[in-house]
């Protein structure tokens, strides 16, 4: 059985392992790539090396590992061993990267960062695919989202704040990474076991799903998904050029290198300032129309940054202020609409696939940062840009465009396709009508 409403201690129960897989994504990708090139002295090509052998791992085990969620059904759940199963290698590996020996190798980074990719994917897609089953109505699943997502948004601040607020503005990155570990290694185990403790599996008759073949022709035809996944894409790729981009438009762009921590902040406190707005309109509007005004704030409010220049403090202030807001619903309401996309394909007979749903939805994700980095950093090498160096002005209006301009297209590309969504409250309660007919 699964609830119609969840309570909020049960809620944030939930919610809160959310917070320490977030932290640890800032130190994983920010940090980690420059200590081991410039501190541990292994140099740039080969980290670029090694870490993007780890992010083709990271990509190709999704599928099995969502696959492999929806078929291990246990006492204990199809979801909740899996995330218990990898919280002691997730540690391990953390730490081990983190706080790294004398003379650790290009061997010794690949090794530990396959592992704790395997960890990682082995905690989140089962995660979120527990949270997306949690509930079967339309909007309580935004409830559920929107109340993981905070905790991902806090845990994003955290990373970012907790090193300069305990070690100092100048703290080194090893300091900073060895905080880090010791903290996460503490928050993360604490958070998963209260999430599984205090928040039961629902429980679910079994459904026999399509063989392989069948399986894979039901999932292209279903259009919402497809259309649901490219959207998303675009518009990861809308929001991973400015996040790319970030750094080299405020200290080159607006030459205001001291401000970046107080920009961030302020952008990620707007985005949990906007979870509750976004989920209240949605109960009006339906959540892909709400979706769809969040990205046109977005793009109303990114498509001034090209207009600033040096010194531009309190403009860009705004624009972070204004954009962040959308994050809440960047965050919230297509992961939301995944779940109502799952139960198309559950009602046509495709099992409850939910875990290889959101294994793909993964993928696409990271496609989007992928797709973001191979668009933002060839274009400004062609246009002669050079970070840190005194750039000409078509140089500097080519950052411009890219960090704020070309995100402007891709968000109303991906509003386009999401506009005329099938699948609002009324049809996703008949999908649900049809799933329980089925027994």
């Amino acid at each position: 059985m699964v609830e119609a409403r969840l309570g909020w201690l049960r809620l944030a129960a939930y919610g809160l392992p959310g917070l320490p897989l977030a932290a640890l994504g800032i130190p994983l990708y920010v940090y980690l790539p420059t200590y081991y090139a410039d501190d541990l002295g292994l140099g740039l090509a080969t980290v670029g090396l090694v870490l993007l052998a780890a992010r083709l791992w990271d990509a190709l085990i999704d599928p099995p590992i969502g696959w492999l969620s929806d078929h291990w059904t246990t006492r204990f759940g199809r979801r909740r061993p899996w995330i218990a199963l990898a919280v002691l290698p997730a540690c391990a590996a953390l730490w081990a990267l983190f706080v790294p020996p004398v003379g650790a190798s290009a061997m010794y980074l690949l090794g530990w960062t396959a592992i704790l990719y395997l960890a990682w994917t082995m905690l989140q897609l089962p995660y979120t695919a527990w949270g997306a089953e949690l509930s079967d109505d339309y909007h309580e699943r935004s409830r559920i989202a929107g109340t993981r997502e905070g905790f991902v948004i806090l845990g994003t601040l955290m990373a970012v704040a907790l090193p300069p607020t305990l070690l100092g503005a100048e703290a080194g990155r090893g300091a900073s990474l060895a905080l880090l570990a010791a903290a996460l290694v503490v928050l993360l185990p604490m958070a998963v076991a209260l999430a599984l403790g205090a928040v039961p599996e629902p429980t679910r008759r079994a459904q026999p799903g399509p063989g392989w073949r069948a399986g894979l022709a039901l999932l292209a035809e279903n259009g919402p998904f497809c259309r649901l996944v490219l959207a998303y894409l675009l518009n990861g790729i809308a929001n991973g050029l400015p996040a790319t981009l970030f750094l080299l438009f405020v200290e080159d762009r607006l030459q205001l290198p001291a401000a970046t921590g107080l920009m961030l902040t302020t952008y990620f406190l707007a985005g949990i300032a906007g979870v509750p707005l976004w989920l209240r309109l949605s109960r009006r509007w339906g959540k892909h129309r709400t979706w769809v005004a969040a990205m046109l704030w977005a793009s109303a409010a990114f498509c001034w940054a090209p207009l600033l220049g040096p010194g531009d403090f309190w403009p860009y202030f705004a624009l972070c202020a204004l954009s962040g807001l959308a994050l809440g619903a960047d965050l919230v309401l297509p992961v939301s609409i995944q779940a109502d996309v799952v139960d198309l394909d559950t009602a046509d007979g495709g099992g409850r696939r939910t875990g290889l749903y959101f294994a793909l939805w993964a993928m696409a994700t990271k496609l989007a940062l992928a797709l973001a980095v191979g668009l933002a950093f060839p274009l400004l090498d062609a246009a002669g840009f050079r970070a840190g160096a005194a750039n000409e002005p078509p140089a500097l209006l080519a950052l411009a465009l890219l960090y704020g301009g070309l995100p402007v297209a891709f968000k109303l590309a991906a509003s386009a396709l999401v506009w005329k969504f099938p699948l609002d409250a009324a049809a996703q309660s008949a999908l649900r009508q049809r799933i329980e007919s089925r027994g």
